[in-house]
């Protein structure tokens, strides 16, 4: 089993910045894919960005060019940078990470943009 524990949400004014980190824990082992999804009330779960263990990432169009997706490979962690925040970027990021045995999933940190 993995776990992951997300922190760093909270509640940020349109245009500002937040990261969000990510640590995995537990049967760590060959974790292949990291990263981030997305859900906002009453819209379907989204792929923000995911970071392959080689570096190799992949961004959702709406967030390219303001978002980065990091990851350190010796702690076990992922990161993602959030700048220029939209309001439609609220949402709950949920990390997950892939792996031979399945995908597992965080419990979700909430990401509030708004005045």
């Amino acid at each position: 089993q993995v776990r992951l524990v997300e922190s760093g949400g909270g509640l940020v004014q349109p245009g500002g910045s937040l990261r969000v980190s990510c640590a995995a824990s537990g049967s760590i082992f060959n974790i292949a894919t990291m990263g981030w999804f997305r859900q906002a009330p009453g819209k379907q779960r989204e792929l923000v960005a995911g970071i392959t263990s080689g570096g190799s990432t992949v961004y959702v169009d709406s967030v390219k060019g303001r978002f980065t997706i990091s990851r350190d490979n010796a702690k076990n962690t992922v990161y993602l940078q959030m700048n220029s925040l939209k309001p439609e970027d609220t949402a709950v990021y949920l990390c997950y990470a892939d792996q031979s045995l399945g995908r597992y999933w965080g419990q979700g940190t909430q990401v509030t943009v708004s005045s």
